[in-house]
């Protein structure tokens, strides 16, 4: 086997691609593996390749990543000083610093204290978790709920309860890290479908069905790199067919989807209960942090008592509880909000299509990516969008196919048509006298 080259006498060209290369190897994972004869933490050569893609990054465009920010994170954001246009929040209904909600988690505090220093299991239970739990039950037409501190994390602990070894994990190419890692650590077998693809994971199932006890499937109800809705419908017509579970990832789509903001299920107008697992995060529309799950009574009974994530974590703090709640409730007397959403979500859509733009196959969400091919041009795009007061962050290779990097857009509810009319033109300008050649 032929010796490596050492890593400092790799061009920044070299280490990139040795980066991605390790990465597709390892599914996206960083290794923390020692050199021989080393002692303590050393840094493995891909954080180092990376690493260097950074500063590489930094020298072309300045910072990009871990810049502070003051203020509430809405339709405007204060960086450095200066206020820009903001694409790069995930408060789509502006809830997060809504008076009301930002009020019902000062009055937690006052009555619970910041923490509830306990798991729920034992002596961390609080009214405002059971009171969350089912104003989320009700507005997914569940029997039952449960809730987590992250949403990262209930995935991740979550898809070990659901499978395990001698079963099938099957999930959609795009799906979030949480589920790849969560399917990872449950030690069952893990299959892959082509992205929205209810043909595919069908075929995949009738090869493979036989050879397995459970069979989990795993989609998004809106797919955050490229603001795209699966035909839910026909995800449940193939796991029916295949008696297997379903479960939504709905971390973009409640609070967005629907006339009452009840996520992909509304939206398609399906059975509830024809959905195994409800999952989605309160830290988006819900203006707090943590996530959830909901579904049937069994389930949710199954879950608390046996997921590590829940029973060994402490329970969500009180401040968070109650703003997701309040958020909830606020969503519920204030539906204009949602309407406002979809409308400028749609506007903003529309001019960036009508200016030649690609936004790939966005439709009906709050995402928006303009695909502009090189991570090259993603990272000049964002930094003449930035200096002109614009703020949305690029995604590059590894995270997606090199010829498809792109900038971000997440609409908020609280953005104004000014706003989106002169980010358009702004942007189409740019790539006109930039980036010429742009996708």
């Amino acid at each position: 086997m032929p010796e490596r080259e050492p890593l400092q006498n790799l061009s920044p060209a070299e280490k990139r691609k040795l980066l991605a290369q390790l990465l597709r190897q390892r599914g996206g994972t960083l290794p923390l593996s020692l050199p021989d004869g080393a002692a303590g933490f050393q840094p493995p050569p891909e954080f180092l390749a990376l690493k260097a893609q950074m500063q590489e990054l930094e020298r072309a465009a300045g910072a990009i990543y871990f810049q502070e920010a003051g203020g509430v994170n809405a339709d405007t954001a204060l960086v450095q000083g200066r206020e820009l246009i903001n694409y790069a929040s995930y408060n789509y209904l502006g809830l997060s610093g809504h008076p009301v909600v930002s009020q019902a988690a000062k009055d937690a505090i006052d009555r619970y204290g910041t923490s509830v220093s306990a798991s729920r299991l034992v002596s961390g239970e609080r009214p405002l978790h059971r009171e969350l739990e089912q104003e989320l039950a009700r507005l997914l037409g569940a029997e039952a709920c449960l809730t987590f501190v992250g949403g990262f994390g209930t995935n991740e602990t979550v898809v070990g309860r659901l499978a395990g070894p001698g079963d099938l994990v099957l999930y959609d190419s795009l799906i979030h890290s949480s589920i790849q890692e969560g399917s990872r650590l449950s030690g069952a077998q893990v299959r892959v479908f082509p992205h929205s693809s209810w043909e595919a994971l069908d075929q995949l199932l009738q090869t493979h069905r036989r050879n397995y006890q459970r069979v989990l499937i795993v989609i998004e109800g809106v797919y955050s790199m490229d603001g795209d809705v699966p035909d839910l419908p026909r995800f449940i017509e193939v796991k029916k067919r295949h008696r297997a579970m379903l479960m939504v990832d709905e971390a973009h789509s409640i609070g967005v989807l629907g006339q009452q903001g009840g996520g992909i299920g509304e939206h398609f107008g399906v059975a509830r209960g024809d959905v195994e697992v409800w999952m989605g995060t309160l830290s988006k529309a819900l203006a707090a942090c943590g996530g959830y799950v909901a579904g049937s009574r069994e389930l949710v009974e199954y879950l608390r008592f046996t997921t590590p994530g829940f029973v060994y974590s402490v329970g969500m703090s009180p401040p968070n509880a109650a703003a997701a709640l309040a958020a909830l409730q606020q969503m519920r007397a204030e539906p204009e909000r949602l309407e406002q959403l979809r409308a400028r979500a749609k506007l903003f859509l529309d001019l960036a299509r009508q200016g030649g733009l690609n936004t790939g196959s966005s439709r009906d969400s709050a995402v928006v990516p303009v695909i502009v091919g090189s991570s090259q041009r993603a990272v000049q795009l964002y930094r003449s969008l930035y200096d002109a007061g614009i703020l949305a962050f690029p995604i590059m290779h590894p995270t997606v196919p090199e010829n498809t990097a792109r900038l971000r857009f997440f609409l908020s509810c609280t953005h104004s048509e000014q706003q989106i009319r002169h980010t358009i033109q702004v942007m189409t300008n740019c790539l006109r006298e930039q980036l010429p050649a742009a996708a």
